[in-house]
């Protein structure tokens, strides 16, 4: 959630931001009542509690009719008190339940838009002339089964819709991938985690999973679970409740896990191989950091993202993402779109958020420095979406023959293979 403060001090750049996105400005204002109406009820009872403990010190010095009115003032007291406690709480209870549905709020620069619109900040690499080459350029499920890579009908038999096996070198190409983004990361001075795919409503929900995206969440009822979207999460309530030593900040963790996603609202679309799935696996960045270094830290991240997509020789953009297709946590974020052959366009396959103080202060993670105790910014990054970098390994390094090129970094994660061969 956002700082209370700004909400006091400077609602129109609030309510500018829930412009940007597209959202409600009323709730700014129902927030800024309901704030007004908090503080009210808290002083309140903070008077009338004073009083009490006050006249509780009177009562034993008190004599005759004196005490008998300090008694019969306790008394109403009492029951004041008590209503003035349910004001208050009722009061707390309801700026929280806004505050939780409110947004962060949008860095001013970031371009106004919505889904739809796409700000290319640069290119890199450039696309394969196919039919300069002589040849029509197969989709990733075409070349996957032409190399025992990945099985669609399996998975549909096993377990529906939007899943899959990858099978053979489709196994090991993951791997691969997998080796050299936590090599990567860990060179760049992440420290690798294997975090948990379930987690409790209370990371979920302080991660910002439980507002707008909370339909593509899977939730076990028996267990009161939540199947994660995204290593993010996990990573981000993992230090939940806790205050970290300004010393020991920057902190950059890696996860690798799987996710999961219910694509609501995606039927019909991407429905052929594995683009948009219900399950894959991940390689994610997170990092905890000072909010005053959080802009620096973003730029790192997309530095290593792009880095990344380099080594596996992919043409890509890079795009700043128009304030209107923000998820809820983010104040700014940078998606890398990587070049699809047979769609002839660019398409997502990494983002990275910064997400200011707005998780920690829902997750309660504070640090401590000269100045006392604070909130901590964190900042998420993809490295490595598994099947979305397959698909574009296999469409962009694919041979007229059916084999696909390896490039150089990933060599040495596949017994030296220069080229992936068909089966016989």
């Amino acid at each position: 959630m956002i700082d209370p403060k700004l909400l006091r001090t400077n609602p129109d750049l609030v309510r500018r931001s829930q412009e940007a996105r597209g959202e409600s400005v009323e709730l700014v204002d129902q927030l800024v009542s309901a704030d007004e109406s908090r503080r009210s009820a808290i002083a309140a009872f903070e008077n009338l509690r004073a009083e009490q403990k006050e006249l509780g010190k009177q009562v034993a010095r008190a004599k005759g009719d004196e005490k008998a009115a300090v008694l019969a003032r306790t008394r109403e007291l009492s029951v004041q008190v008590k209503a003035a406690q349910a004001e208050a709480d009722t009061s707390g209870a309801t700026f929280d339940a806004l505050m939780k549905s409110l947004p962060n709020v949008v860095f001013e620069d970031v371009p106004r838009g919505g889904e739809d619109d796409l700000y290319v900040l640069e290119t890199i690499g450039t696309p394969r002339d196919f039919a300069a080459e002589g040849f029509v350029p197969r989709d990733h499920l075409e070349i996957g089964e032409l190399l025992g890579a990945i099985d669609v009908e399996r998975g549909a038999k096993v377990s529906g819709s939007r899943f899959y096996f990858l099978t053979g070198i489709g196994a090991r190409l993951e791997f691969a991938l997998l080796n050299l983004a936590m090599s990567k990361a860990m060179g760049w001075g992440f420290t690798p985690i294997i975090p948990p795919a379930l987690v409790k409503p209370s990371a979920m929900e302080g991660t910002g999973f439980l507002g707008q995206a909370a339909q593509d969440v899977y939730h076990l009822p028996a267990d009161d679970l939540y199947l994660v979207g995204t290593s993010e999460v996990a990573m981000a309530a993992y230090h939940s409740e806790e205050i970290l030593e300004e010393a020991s900040l920057p902190r950059h963790y890696v996860g690798y896990s799987p996710c999961f996603r219910r694509e609501a609202g995606s039927y019909g679309k991407d429905t052929r191989g594995i683009f948009r799935v219900h399950w894959f696996d991940k390689v994610e960045m997170f990092v905890y950091c000072a909010p005053e270094q959080a802009e620096a830290e973003h730029q790192k991240l997309l530095g290593f993202e792009k880095e990344f997509i380099t080594a596996l020789e992919i043409p890509f953009q890079v795009l700043d993402v128009a304030s209107g297709d923000l998820g809820l946590s983010a104040a700014r974020k940078y998606d890398c779109y990587a070049w699809l052959p047979t769609q002839d366009k660019y398409r997502e396959i990494t983002s990275t958020s910064n997400c200011t103080e707005f998780q920690a202060r829902r997750l309660n993670i504070r640090m401590r420095d000269s100045d006392g105790v604070r909130s901590v910014a964190t900042l998420n990054g993809t490295l490595c979406a598994m099947t979305r970098v397959i698909i574009m390994l296999l469409e962009n390094h694919q041979q007229a023959d059916g084999s696909v090129y390896v490039p150089a970094a990933l060599r040495p994660y596949l017994d030296g293979m220069e080229y992936l061969r068909p089966l016989s």
